[in-house]
């Protein structure tokens, strides 16, 4: 029976893996801070940011790994289990393939978006063809890292996540500080630290690729493939609600813009921590839909949603006493400061206002119930358009925020919605396909 103990022991490696996720990005930026100019800068966080685009979209292939291989595991089809970690491998390096090879395009497109003169635009072009080579270890380690969260092997999880850092952090310093890189040299670094940690990843589950004799079963593929369809417009329609947040301070002012920036990273960090107890929830919940316990799913999202209450009213309140001596201290230009502390307490409230969506978003990932995602994204991406729209006009970045927050709420209230035809549908087997 799963247990706050087990919850905890679980979740710790999570939220320890997600934190190193997001201390890639800040090594690269340092280490081209410390031993490049201004113009590297922006070469790197253009091509950065344009690597986040590219690969948010495929973040499905975690997601959908997690919850078919906590299904498979519940019903106890070890067969299966190993089934769904091959088939996410080959998905995502066939994926990341294409992405190669489609990469000249990809890099006009993304690249048309920014304002960049020619010579950062140049470096930037460095960094990108650098970093493409890396693109299907990148996207084999989401099916890989999907597959150790789905089977409960969250330890293993954080094991890849130390490897990418470190041998990120060792070439950076290498490529940029020793041979006089620049940004091509932070791509390089990174790309040969994706296929490192993939290659330490097939290591640790190779256990995982014997015996498939249901490896190309029409019914199981056709669960992948659907879920995968499902989750990817989910996400989609949740990029597009953070990129229209971002559009709407602009139309308020620069410094809206940047104060509004500067809280997002507040909000990312946050996310990073909570979703520790949604990536188990996924676990325990697929595990106990694939075994058609009801009592069991109701107590891991229970269990998981306690932790997470608890945690976001605690970041939450160190949001609120300690955000603004962090703002003061690190925001130097004085409009960008006030418009941040004006709006602290709008972004405090979001660890705590967000916990039910972020826990609904585990317990849909973890039952591959696609169509609820799907439904329910696209649905509160609409209506928190509406809301900006009706809002910003009259009250300003008070009207984004207040929107902004909404869009949590619309999220919760139409998944909620799906839960209880989640729970009915546990009186009959699940069948494998989605």
């Amino acid at each position: 029976m799963l247990t706050r103990r087990s919850v905890l022991s679980l979740a710790i490696p999570i939220v320890l893996a997600q934190a190193a996720t997001a201390t890639t990005g800040l090594v690269d930026t340092a280490v081209m801070g410390r031993f490049g100019d201004k113009a590297d800068l922006a070469a790197v966080a253009i091509a950065a940011v344009a690597y986040s685009f590219i690969y948010w979209g495929f973040g499905f292939l975690r997601m959908s790994t997690t919850g078919l291989s906590a299904q498979s595991n519940g019903r106890g089809d070890v067969a299966e289990v190993r089934a769904v970690l091959l088939r996410a491998v080959m998905l995502g390096g066939a994926i990341g393939l294409a992405i190669f090879l489609l990469s000249p395009l990809l890099r006009w497109a993304t690249f048309a978006a920014f304002a960049g003169t020619e010579h950062v635009e140049s470096l930037a072009a460095g960094y990108f063809n650098a970093r493409i080579f890396g693109a299907p270890a990148y996207l084999m380690s989401l099916g890989i890292t999907g597959w150790l969260l789905g089977t409960g092997k969250t330890g293993q999880m954080l094991a890849v996540q130390i490897v990418m850092n470190g041998v990120n952090v060792v070439l950076d310093a290498w490529f940029v500080a020793g041979l006089d890189l620049g940004p091509a040299g932070i791509g390089a670094g990174t790309a040969i630290a994706e296929w490192t940690a993939v290659a330490f990843g097939l290591v640790l589950v190779r256990s995982g690729f014997r015996g498939h004799a249901h490896l190309l079963d029409r019914a199981r593929l056709a669960a992948l493939f659907s879920a995968n369809r499902d989750i990817m417009v989910r996400t989609l329609a949740l990029v597009f609600c953070f990129a229209w947040f971002v559009r709407s301070g602009t139309l308020i002012s620069t410094a809206a813009t940047a104060g509004n920036e500067v809280l997002l990273q507040f909000i990312t960090v946050a996310a990073f921590v909570l979703d520790g107890f949604a990536f188990v929830a996924e676990k325990e919940t697929g595990e106990a839909y694939g075994g058609g316990d009801r009592k069991r799913l109701a107590r891991a999202m229970r269990l998981t949603t306690e932790f997470a209450l608890g945690s976001g009213v605690l970041i939450a309140l160190v949001y609120f006493l300690g955000g603004g001596w962090v703002i003061s201290t690190f925001i130097a230009d004085p409009e960008a400061r006030s418009a941040a502390l004006q709006f602290l307490p709008w972004c405090a409230i979001v660890p705590v206002l967000g916990v039910a969506a972020w826990q609904l978003d585990g317990l849909f990932i973890g039952t591959t119930q696609g169509r609820a995602l799907r439904t329910a994204g696209v649905l509160a991406a609409i209506l928190y358009v509406g809301t900006d729209m009706l809002l910003r006009p009259a009250f300003g970045n008070a009207g984004v925020w207040t929107a902004f927050l909404s869009m949590y709420v619309y999220r919760a209230v139409a998944l909620g919605a799906f839960v209880p035809g989640l729970f009915r549908g546990l009186s009959r087997p699940p069948q494998p396909a989605v």
